[in-house]
């Protein structure tokens, strides 16, 4: 770790003096890309974040909106809402990379008052023909289900995209909501002096040293050895008594203020928290309670161990505060007090830290970085045979069954779960109010690396088909945006581009982005990645009896929304070979997924899915079973392979209610379901069949390969 000369002059022109080495580190943390943004954050202004439900915004641990209420009973419920990237740990250890992503959103979520429900997990690696990709696969997925499945927060969504651009970089970025009234909310802003800070959960070791320092650098050659020390440690057990602790000190109105220590550890969560309330605090690091001898003040400040969180509590109220922690097996250290003034650490009776804590925390100036504008590939358009291309499409790791995935999260654990991993969308059921919540979580990197900008809007398009798919209403969302080396101009371009696309989307479709976070450096010895704007968005339902996903063989089957025309970004150039322009939009986003909805929630639909990665071929393909099968007419490869979003197929026993319905939305007839447990499907003059056995012989290429 060491501070720039650029930012070390302005620190010592701020301070009136060289900083102490303790203190230089924290500023190199704390200013580092991974927690100022200083890269990002001059572009995110794009984004909307403002409405009626939206009660936390940007800026705090997690954001926080309000439910509507169905029902007579129901009751105000808030839901909250954060997305975290645990990149490069996961390339240097897979496994504690990817569950201590885990254990940090959860924290988040806890920090704000608020009890875990649901995770969803979005996962990117490099071809999944390549030996190494299948290992930090392996070892990613294995790190969050036995983080999440011993915390007892299930895992219901997510997605799995395998692309060449992240051989070198692999991203895990994982989502989680929580539920809290407003009694109980809590946020990161310290709010009277004298308060005293309080440390409570896990004793802090030496894992994870200067975790934000290296997320912020892009990875060499040797990291997987050389960074190894840059990853934390996670321990669920630690976690599930800290999920409860935390209750319990809600419970009895103990908690002022709190932040989940991750990036830049004690120094970061302390030093913001103060900060935030526009305050200062005194430390005392020798109080910290530690499990590995002789740790230095600035091993202390900056370590990242995990299950740990910083409250603000009232001095009467420490003593039972501990008593709470100790009832949960839980370390517990008085560690300081706010106060006014700066943000001052002491150890061994020496002052190691004295700066203003707004210019720690806040201070970090922002990058005038180049930026080239994306180009859009040429059009060039290959000769398939309609088997081969069918076979190649729905056989890729990229839309073949993520059933391997999923069957190592337990996802019902609360008995929440309505809609399970598989579907468009996880319903959850929020009996409280009434509510049936969806969340739908991904991006599609294919899309975005094509055409930076309308793939983001498709991203942003494609997530919020997938919750009206399943009758919800899009309500807020949350991006993990993920870049590489943002000094390269084109790549900053991209990144830049796909901040517009998202927001633009989002703003039409009146979805405040109520959160979020950033991950660039994204870059290795094999190149950047491609710009990755995953989006957790949440939507909302009366009741959670949604529509399924498989046909029952007893309706017509209709397309509802607008084709795009084009085949950039498809799976079947992936597979097949050649380039073209990214498909057209449709022209009223809003409308469409209105209409997806409100087809949805109809008495005669008997199931939806979206069309999207894979195009019919692919939605056509699942929803087949061996009870139940579908007889559909396309009109060429282009319509079978076409991804834009915003489209959903529907089976149903009133086609006319589904066209009044759909209003001006294009709705197409495909044919209709049958029991013959096969896929037939009419293509110009040629005639495709699969039975559904051999259909799940194609989609389990990863199942094949890994179970």
């Amino acid at each position: 770790m060491s501070l720039s000369d650029p930012d070390h002059d302005l620190v010592a022109a701020e301070l009136g003096r060289d900083p102490t080495p303790a203190e230089a580190a924290l500023f190199e943390n704390l200013w580092s890309e991974h927690c100022a943004y200083r890269s990002s954050r001059p572009l995110l202004s794009a984004f909307d974040s403002e409405a009626d439900q939206v009660v936390v915004g940007p800026g705090d641990d997690a954001a926080v909106v309000s439910l509507p209420e169905y029902g007579d009973d129901a009751e105000e419920t808030y839901v909250a809402m954060g997305v975290e990237s645990h990149n490069h740990p996961s390339y240097v250890d897979p496994y504690d990379g990817a569950a201590t992503g885990v254990g940090g959103i959860v924290r988040d979520i806890l920090s704000m008052g608020a009890y875990p429900i649901a995770l969803t997990d979005s996962l990117y690696f490099g071809g999944f023909d390549r030996e190494h990709s299948r290992y930090l696969f392996e070892g990613v997925v294995e790190g969050i289900a036995d983080y999440g499945n011993a915390i007892g927060v299930p895992t219901v969504g997510g997605s799995v995209e395998f692309h060449e651009g992240y051989e070198g970089n692999p991203l895990v970025n994982v989502a989680c909501v929580g539920l809290v009234t407003e009694d109980r909310l809590v946020t990161a802003e310290a709010k009277r002096p004298g308060n005293k800070l309080v440390l409570v959960g896990n004793a802090t070791g030496r894992d994870g040293l200067g975790g934000a320092s290296f997320a912020s650098e892009d990875l060499s050659e040797d990291a997987e050895t050389e960074d190894r020390p840059a990853v934390q440690v996670g321990d669920p057990y630690t976690e599930k008594l800290l999920i409860e602790a935390n209750e319990a000190l809600i419970d009895e109105d103990l908690i002022r203020s709190a932040r989940d220590l991750g990036a830049a550890g004690l120094g970061g969560a302390s030093s913001e928290l103060v900060a935030k309330g526009g305050l200062g605090a005194d430390i005392e690091l020798d109080a910290v309670h530690q499990r590995e001898p002789n740790m230095s003040a600035l091993e202390i400040l900056l370590a990242e161990s995990q299950e740990r969180m910083c409250y603000e509590v009232r001095p009467e109220d420490v003593d039972r505060v501990a008593e709470i922690a100790d009832r949960y097996d839980l370390g517990c250290s008085v560690i300081g007090e706010v106060r006014e003034g700066n943000y001052v650490c002491t150890f061994g009776g020496e002052t190691v830290v004295d700066v203003p804590a707004e210019f720690l925390a806040d201070g970090a100036p922002m990058n005038d970085l180049a930026m080239a504008e994306p180009e859009q590939p040429p059009r060039d358009r290959p000769d398939a045979e309609l088997d081969a291309a069918f076979d190649a499409v729905v056989a890729s790791p990229n839309t073949a069954s993520k059933a391997w995935v999923y069957r190592q999260y337990d996802h019902e654990v609360g008995t929440r779960t309505a809609r399970r991993p598989g579907d468009d969308a996880a319903v959850m059921a929020i009996r409280e109010a009434g509510t049936g919540l969806a969340l739908s979580a991904g991006a599609i990197p294919a899309w975005t690396d094509t055409a930076p900008y309308e793939g983001a809007r498709a991203v942003a398009l494609e997530n919020a088909t997938n919750l009206a798919a399943k009758g919800a209403r899009p309500h807020a969302a949350v991006d993990c945006l993920n870049g590489g080396n943002p000094e390269k101009p084109d790549v900053y371009g991209g990144f830049g581009a796909i901040v517009d696309g998202l927001a633009d989307m989002c703003r039409d479709l009146s979805v405040p982005v109520v959160g979020g976070n950033v991950s660039l450096y994204n870059d290795s010895v094999t190149g950047p990645i491609p710009p990755t704007p995953t989006v957790a968005m949440i939507g909302v339902r009366d009741g959670h009896d949604a529509p399924p996903l498989g046909v029952t063989g007893e309706g017509t089957l209709l397309e509802v929304g607008a084709r795009g025309g084009a085949l950039g970004g498809s799976e079947f150039l992936a597979r097949m070979g050649g380039s073209d322009r990214f498909p057209a939009l449709p022209a009223d986003a809003p409308a469409t997924v209105e209409a997806v909805r409100t087809v949805a929630n109809l008495d005669s639909t008997l199931a939806t899915h979206d069309v999207s990665h894979g195009g019919l071929a692919v939605t056509l393909a699942e929803m087949v079973s061996a009870e139940a099968g579908i007889s559909a007419t396309v009109e060429g490869v282009d319509a079978l392979f076409d991804e834009t979003p915003g489209r959903v197929v529907v089976e149903t026993t009133d086609p006319d209610a589904v066209r009044e319905a759909a209003g001006d939305v294009p709705v197409r007839d495909l044919g209709a379901a049958t029991t013959s447990g096969e896929l037939v499907v009419s293509v110009g003059d040629e005639r495709l069949t699969r039975d559904a056995a051999g259909i799940r012989d194609l989609r389990a290429v990863i199942d094949d390969e890994l179970a």
